[in-house]
């Protein structure tokens, strides 16, 4: 079986409380105008997507995803 690398988002001094919501919805953020600017292979991209894929709910990215095609999510995903 190849390596598989399990890890969660690492420690980020912005966000020290137990609540996550702002770091979800910053590292989602993150990387919307990441990608926007750079493409989706730009590695620090990348991190973002895995932060918040990890710390927010499914719920949550599914419902921006969907504003995000619809053109109603409330900032600009323009770089």
């Amino acid at each position: 079986m190849a390596d598989i690398k399990i890890q969660t988002a690492p420690f980020d001094a912005r966000f020290p409380n137990v609540n996550q919501t702002k770091r979800c919805w910053q590292n989602y953020f993150d990387y919307t105008k990441c990608v926007a600017a750079k493409g989706e292979d730009f590695p620090p991209c990348k991190q973002f997507l895995r932060t918040y894929l990890t710390v927010c709910p499914n719920e949550w990215i599914e419902r921006w995803d969907a504003q995000k095609e619809e053109g109603t999510l409330p900032f600009d995903v323009t770089a």
